[in-house]
């Protein structure tokens, strides 16, 4: 065998190492990184499948179940009649519209003991946006009519 074929076989076995190293640390990144949004009803049928997965779960969270301490929060959330209690442990504190009935969303781990562990939250306030009570999309008051401002004309213009 020549010297040129080695190198050739040479290069084609690093090329070949460096391209599955890089497919297996894709593949590993991307196992980490995915998460399943499940309801609170999908969560508790999971069975032992729920204990090993990243998941996102969503509610709206119970009034009066917030207990924070500093960027700590337990919480409950609840869908139709199911709840599901929530530890969050994150690195940053809840946004500011995280309070009761607020609509929640949750990253984490489901843990053995019933708890959701979650190290991301979202929240938004779906009643900060929606039409008070009776007025259905209407205009606030006072904001409805328009008046007409009369400007004095510039020299040089008609009426």
């Amino acid at each position: 065998m020549s010297t040129e074929t080695s190198k050739y076989i040479k290069f084609g076995a690093a090329t070949v190492v460096i391209l599955l190293s890089l497919g297996y640390l894709a593949f590993t990144g991307v196992q980490e990184s995915k998460s399943y949004y499940v309801t609170i009803k999908e969560l508790r049928g999971m069975g032992d499948g729920a204990y090993s997965k990243r998941l996102r779960v969503a509610g709206n969270v119970q009034p009066g179940s917030i207990k924070r301490v500093g960027t700590h929060v337990e919480f409950v959330l609840v869908e139709q009649e199911l709840s599901v209690p929530v530890v969050y442990n994150g690195t940053e504190a809840p946004p500011d519209t995280f309070k009761d009935n607020a609509n929640a969303l949750a990253e984490g781990s489901y843990g053995r003991d019933g708890v959701f562990h979650a190290k991301g939250l979202q929240a938004k306030c779906a009643s900060k946006y929606a039409p008070q009570p009776g007025q259905q999309g209407q205009p606030a008051a006072g904001t409805g009519s328009m008046t007409k401002v009369e400007t004095p004309a510039s020299p040089g213009m008609a009426n």
